[in-house]
């Protein structure tokens, strides 16, 4: 499916950038399988999959079309499909399994081209999809694809990008098909089972290599683009035998800008961290998350409530959930845990009209940025880590689809914290707009640096730079700005946090961790 996906897409983001999921459910919405594609959609899925079954009966043809943060989605951007699949001899039962796809379009309307803006409220932020029936039984909603073309700026791309996610189901589900004429329906369902045994039994064994105890963390997003006030994210890890609870009470309440991320969200950041612990030939699915539970009280920045804009949640508080987790999980298991790599996606989004080709254009992008060093080895220079797994856009490919002109991309030298083992480099990349157009950047770690772990520095924070006639003027980390042809926009992203040559159970630069072990009488099951 992800092939498929990758080489049919329409926009440089999904095509080249690969910032999409798919993913196989059993008939009762359980994840079963998923592409090793977006960490942030690990967790999230299962929420639009299962909004889906509550909201319809499905029928051989049908596919359903959502967004809605808050009925399943992640921001509005992230378009998802799911389709039934049901046994080929009895099309008249529940379904058997279900496929769904997860796709970041480059632009769903809203205030700013690629519809990541400095929004107060998810209304400003684009078009709006509540779970809806886009194919029923096998004829598309030509009403419902007219009402998405009259919202976005780039309509014949949003147009393609949804039949490269159609095709990707299409091949899915001829392959399960398949699957379900060779083996059979009930051997299918019983292999079903057993790889989610075997997933939570796994998941299990590394749960039980924890030390029992209580880990508390915290750490900071530097402000939500509207208040300059810093957002605390504050997390307690109880661990006791073969279960975890990650309890996100007492952090911040949900803000006034974008920063704001759903529940699944939260969750599927914390099922990522553990899943970084186990090894890679351990399938995920739904077993994984089985032994986890996920605290994040309602009205929190952790756990918005509606209509609270959510753009930069997804990309931004994703990642700092991430460093609050593992900043616990260093405490319990140092010898296991990397530096906070740069903590942020830098995305960046540009559009406008293009006056040479006739038509909108809306571009959008993650800059990759320095991994936090490792226990026995220095960080990775410049790659995306953690919630985004893309690539980057390749010079060639954004110059031939954009009116831009990429004039710099190259490694911040020393960028990465000093320590035993040096943190990543972050990068450099100055993007020149050829025509006028609205530009948006919503970035982190610009004011607070990505920790280093037991005596390691901190990473160099990141700036953003706007270069117009020669000068340089100094962006906020949140911004939009309106700009003229020839202008730049430059990007210069953090480097990871060192690691070691200190205590070795300290974390640099952070009085918030504290720690609580066994009381007298305690066991390790």
């Amino acid at each position: 499916m992800g092939v498929t996906l990758t080489r049919t897409a329409y926009s440089p983001n999904i095509k080249e950038r690969r910032d999409f999921s798919c993913a196989l459910f059993d008939g009762q919405g359980r994840l079963i399988a998923q592409g090793a594609h977006m960490p942030v959609h690990l967790g999230s899925m299962p929420a639009s999959v299962a909004k889906a079954i509550e909201t319809f009966q499905f029928e051989e043809g049908d596919v359903v079309i959502l967004n809605d943060p808050y009925l399943g989605g992640t921001h509005l951007p992230d378009i998802t499909l799911v389709t039934p699949i049901f046994v080929p001899s009895d099309l008249r039962s529940s379904p058997f399994a279900f496929l769904a796809t997860r796709a970041h379009h480059a632009d769903v309307g809203g205030m700013t081209p690629g519809s990541m803006p400095l929004s107060r409220e998810l209304f400003q932020e684009g078009l709006v999809l509540p779970p809806m029936k886009l194919y029923k039984r096998g004829e598309p909603n030509e009403e419902l694809l007219a009402l998405i073309r009259a919202n976005v700026r780039t309509p014949w791309e949003r147009m393609g990008d949804l039949r490269a996610q159609l095709t990707a189901h299409e091949v899915g589900k001829r392959r399960l098909i398949e699957v379900l004429d060779k083996y059979g329906a009930t051997s299918v369902s019983e292999r079903f089972q057993m790889l989610l045994n075997y997933s939570e039994r796994m998941m299990r064994a590394v749960i039980t290599q924890i030390p029992d105890g209580v880990y508390a963390f915290a750490d900071c997003l530097d402000d939500d683009g509207i208040n300059d006030q810093p957002i605390f994210i504050r997390v307690r890890l109880s661990v006791r035998g073969s279960q975890a609870t990650v309890d996100f009470t007492g952090s911040d309440p949900e803000c006034a800008g974008s920063l704001n991320a759903v529940a699944a969200i939260t969750q599927s950041a914390t099922y990522y961290c553990f899943m970084c612990l186990l090894g890679d030939d351990v399938p995920f699915n739904a077993g994984c998350y089985a032994p986890i539970r996920v605290v994040a009280p309602a009205g929190t920045v952790v756990n918005a409530r509606f209509p609270r804009a959510v753009a930069g949640g997804n990309v931004e508080t994703s990642q700092r959930i991430v460093d609050v987790v593992l900043g616990a999980l260093a405490q319990a298991v140092p010898e296991r845990i990397p530096a906070a790599s740069q903590g942020t996606m830098n995305n960046l989004t540009l559009g406008g009209y293009d006056g040479q080709r006739g038509r909108y254009f809306a571009y959008y992008e993650t800059i990759a940025g320095g991994m936090g060093a490792r226990p026995t080895k220095g960080g990775i220079d410049g790659v995306h880590t953690h919630m985004t797994n893309t690539m980057n856009t390749p010079i060639e490919a954004l110059e031939f689809a954009y009116p831009l002109r990429v004039e710099r991309y190259e490694l911040r030298d020393r960028s990465g914290g000093e320590g035993k083992y040096r943190g990543g480099c972050g990068i450099r990349r100055d993007v020149r707009v050829l025509c006028n157009a609205q530009g948006a950047i919503l970035s982190e770690r610009r004011r607070f640096a990505p920790y280093g772990l037991h005596g390691g520095q901190p990473g160099s924070k990141g700036e953003n730079v706007l270069i117009r006639e020669g000068k340089s003027y100094r962006l906020p980390g949140k911004t939009a700005l309106d700009l003229q042809a020839g202008d730049v926009i430059s990007l210069r992203t953090p480097g990871g946090g060192g690691w070691g040559a200190g205590d070795q159970r300290a974390v640099a630069g952070h009085p918030h961790a504290r720690k609580s072990r066994m009381t007298s009488g305690e066991t390790k099951s």
